[in-house]
């Protein structure tokens, strides 16, 4: 079933960190300060609007929610609450920081009908937490994370790719920890490096260096395959598209699409196992193996069709048709065809 949010963007006030790659203002695009009369609008305007109110949230996000001033929160929480029940949304969504979480901030939200909490985790390294001026340790998430659930939300963990003095063995790592939580849904955010931040001045003296956008896209679609197969919903990889971030980013993993080409590259890893599992060659070693003993590539079929779950037939196909592109170079043509019965990212070989 569908769930989409109301999202109601909180600048970045009571936040007691400045964190390395923040520009807070740049990444939600939010310098106004709602007040509760304006979530009141807010979610008024959208209850009117929304198809499924009883499969969409309330969502305070953009800054640390349970951080701001008390009475702040407490206004925002009083406003959204009024269109939460029968007939009305589903409940409230709010992000925070993992050190902002208690069990009296849990008994204020659980009053309020909040339902899910985001944890910024980021990293799962303390060394890269440390270095990117995070301000709490892996332990915080970890003790914020159990205290979630056993307070009875559903827990959401967001993660960052590619942070100062992180990598892919990092990374990896975090996804791991991230998936002993045991989290409802995880956010992947690879890092964007935005004027005016920590990073910049690091990226600008050349201590900070970034890889390409392909090597990050790759591995991002490693982790969704990770957390979908430990059944994590990846509900969001990649910044959601913006001016702001365009306008001020200086380097990092930016693109409008970055889901859809994660969703792509996770498609084509799939499609080319199962042609090289036709060949007899199962693994890429396999492959290079198999090139330095023969010095020429497995003799591939001219044309193969795949049948997908039809609501991934584009991601089979490609951002702007890439894995047709891609085979396509190899002299390979590619057809894809829609059957209900195959499962969402799984594909299977007609032809």
């Amino acid at each position: 079933m569908k769930h989409s949010n109301i999202s109601i963007f909180i600048p970045h006030i009571g936040c007691p960190h400045q964190c390395s790659f923040c520009d807070q203002r740049t990444i939600s695009g939010a310098q106004h300060v709602p007040d509760g009369d304006e979530v009141r609008e807010i979610c008024s305007r959208a209850l009117s609007e929304v198809r499924e109110p009883q499969n969409t949230e309330i969502a305070f996000f953009g800054g640390s929610f349970t951080a701001i001033p008390r009475d702040y929160m407490l206004e925002l929480l009083t406003a959204a609450h009024e269109f939460v029940g029968k007939r009305k949304f589903r409940g409230i969504r709010c992000s925070t920081r993992p050190d902002c979480i208690d069990p009296e901030v849990l008994g204020v939200l659980k009053k309020f009908g909040v339902t899910s909490i985001e944890l910024g985790a980021q990293s799962m390294d303390d060394e890269v937490l440390e270095a990117n001026e995070r301000g709490h340790t892996a332990q915080d998430v970890v003790n914020a994370s159990r205290l979630i659930k056993e307070y009875g939300f559903e827990l959401g963990l967001q993660m960052m790719t590619g942070l100062y003095k992180s990598d892919s063995d990092k990374d990896h790592y975090t996804v791991e920890r991230i998936i002993a939580l045991k989290p409802d849904t995880v956010r992947i955010y690879p890092v964007v490096v935005l004027k005016g931040t920590r990073l910049a001045e690091l990226y600008a003296s050349g201590e900070f260096v970034i890889d390409s956008l392909f090597i990050m896209t790759w591995n991002c679609s490693k982790y969704i395959e990770l957390f979908m197969d430990n059944g994590i919903r990846v509900i969001k990889c990649g910044l959601h598209a913006s001016e702001f971030v365009e306008q001020d980013m200086v380097a990092g993993y930016y693109h409008p699409a970055f889901r859809e080409l994660c969703d792509s590259m996770i498609y084509q890893h799939k499609m080319q196992y199962v042609i090289d599992k036709r060949l007899g060659v199962e693994t890429p070693d396999k492959l290079r193996e198999y090139f330095m003993a023969t010095h020429e590539l497995p003799e591939y079929e001219k044309s193969y069709t795949f049948a997908v779950n039809p609501s991934c037939i584009s991601k089979a196909i490609g951002h702007e048709k890439c894995n047709v592109k891609a085979f396509k170079e190899n002299g390979i043509e590619l057809k894809i065809v829609g059957d209900e019965r195959i499962p969402a990212y799984e594909c299977e070989l007609r032809r």
